[in-house]
């Protein structure tokens, strides 16, 4: 790697972990909290603008039913909450509800839940982001006026901060994490005093009116009004189900603080969520899809506000600090939250490339043990979202929350099968008893979540959930046809009864390919010579009738003893008439093998390689595909080369014991 290219990497990532530090990257709870909880705690932000947003197409009176809708947004957190607390005890090695459902339901419902997370996964990050800016651009005009660019560089951000490592960033993200929860429960307790105090609390917004699209909603209409707005409402529970996909990420006892922190997270996030729609209520908050047309009695030029910036401006009247306080805690915490996807989604996707239905790279951890293509991936598709929906979170929530549904509601059923699959042979009436309450906590959990994804799916289909199960789709076809080419490959490689792939080659006919006489076609003939084939030749291309007699002159004069053949090419054409040559000499004779010699420059420059070795690369891709033929390449170092390795010897210094292991040697190191 070039020198500029390898600072620029260690001052963006850091140096390098052996793989032997990778215990010391496992996290105490007070870390795990806001890097897996960031996502579930972030959205009691936006989760209560949702609801309010949509009871406003039929008018202020709906309001009263805001509430009541938190309330069972609350109830069924606490039930999924309660749920995935037996998932974390039972399937403790990482795999989540993609676990549950391959062992307890069969491959192909792991897949779904599969698809459905990291879809999930990449819309957290483009809906966390595009809501974080809008938060921010509420206390900051510019932020809102160029909320695409803002979105674009922090998830950059974010990419660069998770490619360091997961406790690295975690310990940058715990402070903002911790400093939104204790802002948000100090501006809901101070709210709710002054409030009891008779102080009186009003928004910005209070004093406009609220004109609803369809006022006069009645039976089936406004009942699937109120579905929608609980559909939207539950977006608080993204986010639930990142713990279970992290339990290797804890410290041991790793399901007991996996679990410890899932309850926590869950009463932190019900509290906030139902103290900010109390305070929403009690502020007199509106909250409309279209200002300019839904609210009269604006003042020119108004910026809607999202809710808790409206109640904070309204609580901190006279404490413009606590304002602004809250409004850029609200935002980061946002902004983070889409941590929570970047820590859920490269595991989940080493588990299923291991499982061989997604490339194998993204197994591997990359130099600060973290999954770095994982990482990399998802930055990706959430900046394609981003830049699609123009950082619109409106138009971004109506694709969330269909995927982690469809997770929440295999898993539970998975569990159901599980708990029934042990009660089978168990029969210790006390361990029995424990596991019917389990069950039974799994049963409520699996009816909640299935009544949930009937009516998000009824209420947002059409309004853009269509494409989250379109991406899902094509995901599953994508892995199940990546696990048939793995497959497919493993039956071609493994050794069957009958065949004898390591039958030694009857005859080896070795060519070295030649274009000038220099070094590196010196070595190439040496090293050819070592390898002792049946039939050794030099072969060269005539492109230029000048340059091939100056080389044949140049062969005779130095009386090599290696034949030179002159292959003729009346359209100056190199690849061709080498690998119709090769084709005639291996023959029909599948025991014959031709080895192919091709002496390559090893360059130090990234710009050097665009100079040298083009056509030997071209032959090497095109002799690959030919049967029976071996090709060989052969480096000649340029003095740049050797720079470039005292350069990569300062960037990585010998480690202890690698001099002995051979790795460094014992004048360089």
């Amino acid at each position: 790697m070039p020198k500029f290219a390898t600072v620029t990497k260690r001052l963006l990532l850091g140096r390098p972990f052996r793989s032997d530090r990778l215990a010391h990257t496992l996290l105490p709870k007070r870390i795990a909290l806001p890097i897996f909880a960031s996502d579930a705690l972030s959205s009691v932000a936006y989760a209560p603008e949702e609801i309010f947003l949509t009871l406003s197409v039929a008018g202020l009176s709906a309001y009263a039913y805001a509430p009541w809708i938190g309330v069972a947004v609350a109830l069924v957190m606490l039930v999924v909450v309660a749920s995935y607390r037996q998932n974390v005890h039972a399937y403790p090695s990482g795999g989540g509800d993609y676990e549950v459902a391959t062992t307890n339901l069969g491959g192909r419902f792991g897949l779904v839940v599969a698809s459905a997370l990291l879809v999930d996964y990449v819309l957290t990050v483009a809906v966390s982001t595009s809501s974080g800016v809008a938060n921010i651009g509420s206390a900051l005009p510019w932020v809102a006026e160029h909320k695409l660019l803002c979105s674009i560089l922090i998830v950059a951000v974010l990419t660069a901060m998770n490619l360091r490592g997961v406790r690295e960033s975690g310990k940058a993200f715990a402070i903002p994490t911790y400093g939104f929860i204790i802002g948000i429960f100090l501006m809901v307790l101070w709210g709710l005093v002054e409030a009891l105090t008779g102080s009186d609390l009003r928004a910005e917004s209070a004093g406009f009116d609220l004109h609803g699209e369809q006022t006069s909603l009645a039976g089936f209409a406004f009942v699937f009004l109120i579905l929608r707005a609980f559909s939207s409402g539950a977006a608080a529970l993204t986010g639930v189900e990142a713990i279970s996909n992290g339990v290797p990420a804890f410290r041991k006892p790793k399901s007991k603080n996996a679990a410890t922190t899932l309850l926590m997270m869950g009463l932190l996030a019900v509290t906030m969520l139902l103290g900010i729609i109390s305070l929403a209520i009690i502020t007199g908050v509106k909250f409309a899809e279209d200002p300019a047309t839904q609210l009269t009695g604006t003042p020119p030029g108004y910026q809607q506000k999202t809710i808790v910036t409206q109640i904070a401006e309204a609580v901190f009247s006279g404490f413009p600090p606590g304002f602004y306080y809250i409004s850029f805690a609200t935002g980061v915490i946002l902004l983070l939250a889409a941590n929570t996807a970047f820590n859920g989604f490269p595991v989940l996707g080493s588990i299923l490339a291991q499982d061989r239905y997604l490339p194998r790279q993204l197994h591997t951890r990359g130099d600060r043990l973290a999954f770095s293509n994982g990482i990399i991936l998802l930055a990706a598709f959430a900046l394609l979202l981003i830049i699609a929906f123009d950082a619109e979170v409106t138009r971004l929530i109506q694709l969330y929350i269909v995927g982690v549904f469809v997770s929440f509601t295999v898993s539970q059923t998975g569990m159901l099968r599980h708990w029934n699959r042990l009660l089978r042979t168990e029969t210790d009436p006390a361990v029995r008893r424990r596991m019917r309450r389990s069950q039974t906590v799994n049963a409520i959990g699996l009816t909640m979540t299935g009544t949930v994804l009937v009516i998000v799916l009824i209420t947002k289909f059409l309004l853009g959930a269509w494409i989250a199960i379109a991406a899902m789709v094509a995901i599953y076809l994508t892995m199940t046809a990546i696990r048939r080419h793995y497959d497919r490959v493993s039956v071609e490689l493994s050794e069957t009864d009958g065949q004898q792939p390591s039958v030694l080659p009857s005859r080896n006919h070795a060519i070295v390919l030649v274009s000038k006489l220099h070094r590196p076609t010196l070595r190439a003939l040496a090293y050819a010579k070592a390898v002792r084939p049946d039939l050794l030749e030099a072969v060269t291309v005539n492109v230029d009738d000048a340059e091939t007699r100056e080389l044949v002159a140049e062969w005779e004069k130095r009386g090599f003893k290696v034949p030179l053949k002159v292959i003729e090419s009346p359209y100056r054409e190199i690849t061709k008439p080498v690998l119709d040559y090769v084709k005639r000499v291996r023959g029909d004779n599948p025991r014959n093998v031709v080895t192919v010699f091709i002496p390559e420059y090893v360059v130090g420059r990234w710009w050097e390689q665009l100079l040298h070795n083009q056509s030997a690369l071209r032959l090497k891709g095109r002799l690959l595909f030919q049967p029976g033929v071996m090709v060989t390449s052969v480096p000649w170092q340029l003095a740049s080369s050797a720079k470039a390795v005292d350069r990569a010897m300062r960037a990585h210094p010998a480690a202890p014991g690698d001099v002995r292991r051979g790795l460094y040697s014992e004048g360089k190191r």
